[in-house]
């Protein structure tokens, strides 16, 4: 697992015990963390504190979970990992519609919470890594560049910024329109065929003559495979 140094998190959960568990073991792996046991001092903290992901409980007595989450993703910038102790769909699809970014079910591992941290930084903050290596493909966010199987490829910035975001992405279906919003900005008003051509441009730089690396699911959108 890559160094997690210099990641802030933010725990928010009213049980002392797990606050603590939870604290202890991401101090150790060199994280900067805060906590706070109900919604008004954890929006409080968020505010100050600028964590780049917010560990979140549900339920909790007062504002609960979901009043949080739906308040800092309107004004932060920062990845919400949502825990609950019940396996309700609902609530899973409630947290993700106000902006969650991930959901994590009591009780589970540490191992595991560390992997879901990894991942959000990798997806949202992936400067904060240096290098992330993803398969055969290796991204320097602070150099803009990404080599696959040792070579660099020669991207433009969009073409870049998207190669990013779908390798990032690897195994997940991502539509057209999810891409221009994530690549191009929610207020691009160009025709969405031109996802298109910076894949077929992207194919092309990586020799995916038989599109076994960014396969077309139609209909559905794209989906990066790496093995």
């Amino acid at each position: 697992m890559q160094s997690l140094k210099g990641i802030k998190i933010l725990l928010v959960d009213d049980e002392p015990n797990i606050l603590q568990f939870l604290e202890m073991g991401l101090l150790n792996e060199g994280l900067e963390v805060q906590t706070a046991q109900d919604g008004m001092t954890a929006v409080t903290l968020a505010k100050e504190f600028q964590p780049h992901i917010i560990i979140l409980d549900v339920m909790m007595p007062g504002m609960d979970g979901f009043e949080v989450c739906r308040m800092l993703k309107k004004t932060e910038n920062v990845a919400i990992i949502m825990l609950t102790a019940k396996d309700e769909v609902d609530d899973r699809v409630k947290g993700l519609t106000l902006g969650a970014d991930d959901y994590m079910m009591k009780p589970f591992s540490f191992e595991e919470l560390l992997a879901r941290i990894q991942a959000r930084i990798r997806n949202q903050f992936p400067n904060l890594m240096g290098e992330v290596v993803i398969g055969d493909f290796r991204i320097d966010d602070r150099r803009k560049e990404i080599l696959y199987q040792q070579r660099v490829l020669e991207l433009s910035t969009t073409e870049y910024e998207l190669l990013k975001f779908m390798v990032l992405n690897q195994g997940i279906v991502l539509s057209k329109a999810k891409i221009l919003d994530k690549v191009w900005g929610y207020d691009f008003g160009g025709d969405e065929n031109i996802v298109e051509v910076y894949i077929r441009s992207l194919r092309d730089k990586l020799n995916d003559k038989e599109h076994r690396l960014i396969r077309t699911l139609r209909g559905a959108g794209y989906r990066v495979d790496i093995s």
